[in-house]
């Protein structure tokens, strides 16, 4: 089949439009999933589908060569109140396609799908290509990408589609939230009592405010660590047994989220307990032929403070995609159709570069 590289733009940004018009929250992508599915089959690709995860292999693939994933997802976080237009009413004003999930990412992923089907029937390729459009990514949902990872072959690098402006993100923060407890006496307010809890959260919370971590990435940067909540006490004049602590750690390359939990377990002069430690950071080597292929054609390099599915991925992977990360989530959230078209054209000369 002749795939005429304008009418897939085309189709890609009228897929997105159907896709702004479609409700897909986290757990709900089912008509999202559908109309991928249909877009796919439209140019000849044979799809599969586990749960609301869509997924296809190009056409001549070769279990004896190494894989590429792309990846991105067709999920999205519920609109803010902040609104003023319908989040659902795809249009364009002025070069912008507004709606909910446009940037993030639907505007990555109808670029990676056009860009799949550019090489979908393509012979003697270096890399195998996979393209997974997968659900639950704004949750980590059970039925994520974490659900389809391992049904597929071996992944040896990948890129996931989320809005970088098309620079390169060569490594992504984990995450591991903490619940922290403070313990006290607890007493009536009237009695002396020298072991408040709220008073001893003083010095425990100047404790993580002065923390650091002694490794500095030089993609990312310090470890972040923030108090993000605190709660102590339901009556006025009872001084309660311990003060709840919620503190978020944003985790470099240079540790694990178990490295970080193991320290700040035993360093921390308060009881701290890991929600979850799968979040991980992730990275790619910069001197990958992927990455070359990408600063070959003027693109940059930064490390990313912002979490996606990378963080399900156990190979180097590259976050990379059309739109600006800080539109995500936001009102009247909207991408450049420009930026579509642009993210097309320079995800098939990336590719182009490292596929040969």
């Amino acid at each position: 089949m002749n795939i005429n590289q304008e009418i897939v733009t085309e189709k890609a940004i009228d897929l997105l439009k159907k896709l702004i018009s479609t409700p897909s929250f986290s757990g709900e992508e089912d008509k999202t999933g559908d109309a991928i599915e249909g877009f796919l089959q439209g140019f000849g690709v044979k799809t599969h589908r586990q749960y609301n995860n869509i997924y296809a292999f190009n056409k001549h693939f070769d279990e004896r060569k190494p894989t590429l994933l792309l990846n991105s997802h067709h999920d999205t976080v519920k609109p803010n109140s902040a609104y003023t237009k319908d989040p659902f009413d795809a249009h364009i004003e002025d070069g912008k396609l507004y709606g909910l999930g446009s940037n993030d990412a639907g505007g990555c992923l109808v670029s990676l799908l056009a860009t799949f089907v550019h090489f979908y029937e393509k012979e003697n390729l270096s890399h195998n290509i996979i393209m997974a459009a997968t659900a639950e990514e704004e949750d980590a949902g059970k039925k994520s990408i974490r659900a389809l990872l391992p049904i597929l072959p071996n992944i040896d690098v990948a890129i996931v589609g989320e809005p970088t402006l098309m620079d390169l993100a060569i490594a992504e923060k984990g995450l591991v939230v903490f619940d922290g407890v403070v313990e006290g006496t607890p007493s009536h307010a009237a009695h002396p009592n020298d072991n408040n809890c709220i008073y001893n959260a003083i010095e425990t919370l100047q404790w993580f405010r002065d923390y650091s971590f002694e490794k500095v990435s030089e993609a990312l940067g310090e470890v972040k660590l923030t108090v993000t909540q605190i709660n102590a006490g339901k009556q006025h004049n009872v001084v309660p047994a311990q003060v709840d602590l919620v503190i978020d750690v944003r985790v470099n390359d240079c540790y694990s989220n178990q490295e970080i939990a193991d320290i700040l377990q035993k360093e921390a002069p308060c009881k701290l307990t890991p929600r979850s430690l799968r979040l991980n950071s992730s990275c790619i080597d910069p001197e990958h032929d992927l990455v070359k292929s990408g600063l070959a054609l003027g693109r940059k390099t930064y490390g990313s403070p912002t979490l996606s599915d990378q963080a399900a991925l156990t190979c180097q992977s590259v976050k990379l995609g059309p739109g600006d990360s800080t539109r995500s989530h936001s009102a009247n959230e909207y991408i450049f159709v420009r930026e579509i078209e642009e993210g097309i054209d320079l995800y098939i000369k990336i590719l182009t570069g490292f596929l040969q």
